[in-house]
Formats: C-alpha cells, sequence, structure tokens
C-alpha cells in the first residue's frame, strides 16, 4: 500500500494554534491514511525532498519540530529509540514519525530522501529498488505554494492546472502522469512533492493500483493532498 500526504508542521495541534480550524480536516485526513497504511504493513519506507541531497536514515532516528516552534519529539520507531534527537530533522521524517505515532500501532520507518531537484531519471530509478520491498510507502511532499497573492511563493497561475493534475493523478494511481510532472515548472512553483512522487511513479510503474483522493485542499495557497494506492 502507499499513502501520500503533505508536509506543513500545521499537521501538529501544537504549531497550529489560531490555524486549527483551517487544518482539522487535512490533519484528520492524514491521520486516517497513516492509520490505513498501518493497517497494511509494519515497515514503512518513507520518501522525501530535503536539501540534503539522497541519502537514507535508519529507522532508530529522532528528530524535533523544535525549529518550526515546538520542542515535539518524534521517533522513526513507534516502539521507542535511544537516540540522540536531531534538532535539524529534514521535514518529511518529522511528519512521518508524527503521523506513526498517531496511528496506536508499532511501526518501523526508514527514510530514503532524494534533493528537491533531483532528475525524473534519479527518482524512477530509486523507485524502481523500492518496488522490490515488502513494504508500505508513505511519499511526503506538497503541491504548489503559489495559489494566492499571500501563499509563500506568491501567485503564479499556473499553479492551479499543475494541483489539478496531481489530484487526479493521485485519484487515478495514475503513475504516467506522475512521472509526466515538469521538474522546472515545480521548482517554480514551489512544489516540494514533484521528487517523491516520481519516486513513487517509478515504484508502481508496473501498474494494477487504485487510487482514492482522501484530501486536496489550498488553505494558505498551498496545495496538500492526501491519498491512498492499493493493488
Amino acid at each position: 500500500m502507499v499513502a501520500v500526504v503533505p508536509e506543513p508542521p500545521l499537521l501538529l495541534p501544537e504549531l497550529a494554534t489560531g490555524a486549527a480550524a483551517e487544518t482539522a480536516d487535512l490533519r484528520a485526513a492524514c491521520v486516517a491514511a497513516a492509520s490505513r497504511l498501518a493497517g497494511a504493513a509494519s515497515r514503512w519506507v518513507c520518501v522525501g525532498a530535503d536539501q540534503g541531497g539522497r541519502h537514507t536514515v535508519a529507522p532508530d532516528a529522532r528528530g524535533s519540530f523544535v525549529g518550526f516552534g515546538a520542542d515535539v519529539v518524534v521517533g522513526l520507531d513507534t516502539a521507542g529509540s535511544s537516540s540522540p534527537v536531531d534538532r535539524s530533522f529534514p521535514l518529511p521524517l518529522l511528519v512521518a514519525g508524527w503521523l506513526a505515532g498517531r496511528t496506536g500501532a508499532a511501526v518501523r520507518i526508514r527514510g530514503e530522501l532524494v534533493a528537491p531537484d533531483a532528475s525524473k531519471q534519479s527518482c524512477a530509478e530509486l523507485g524502481r529498488a523500492l518496488a522490490g520491498e515488502d513494504v508500505g510507502l508513505l511519499v511526503v511532499g506538497d503541491g504548489a505554494a503559489t495559489h494566492t497573492e499571500k501563499a509563500p511563493g506568491y501567485l503564479d497561475e499556473r499553479a492551479g492546472p499543475f494541483d489539478a493534475a496531481v489530484a487526479a493523478a493521485l485519484r487515478d494511481a495514475d503513475p504516467a502522469a506522475l512521472a509526466a510532472l515538469d521538474p522546472d515548472l515545480a521548482t517554480a512553483l514551489f512544489a516540494s512533492g514533484r521528487a517523491p512522487w516520481q519516486v513513487l511513479a517509478g515504484a508502481t510503474a508496473g501498474g494494477g493500483w487504485c487510487g482514492e483522493l482522501l484530501h486536496s485542499s489550498m488553505p494558505f495557497g498551498v496545495a496538500y493532498h492526501v491519498a491512498l494506492w492499493e493493488r
């Protein structure tokens, strides 16, 4: 099974504060997707984009949301870990650890991170390598951050069609459509999910998947998509 979620730190109630109402449905959808993934697999691979480039993070790692304003510690193993807390933990793994903790299940997560500007080819190669593993896949990343004038990337009229295409691809479990996303356009739109979604495309290129779009919204001018793919 595959779960696709976004990575806004505001998923945490401790950080949502005044935005709690705007993020309630998104938070519920993300937790629901993670819970269904936990019901299908106790070992996850989290795929996300990080400025540190391509690297693997072991399941005993821990991190904190302190850089976003709340010293909430999360681990990649819900059974616990004694590893030192990394105060600069990559955001996709913070979100993965937090969601795993909300499921109430025993989950161990390995992080597989790629550069935000990773090529289509390198994303596809990682995806094909992951396709042979018996794991749940958690794919973490946002859509365009340019949907309104108050969005982090200001307003770009191309954001609407871009995220409409992403939402349709996630709904229809269409790896070819994700693989076709333009990396340069995604960079211009501040869409952090492009590379992780193209890893997903590589992992599912064999077909036979059914998709379900649980949530799609743009509460702060940033597109957040939540989806599940099952065989």
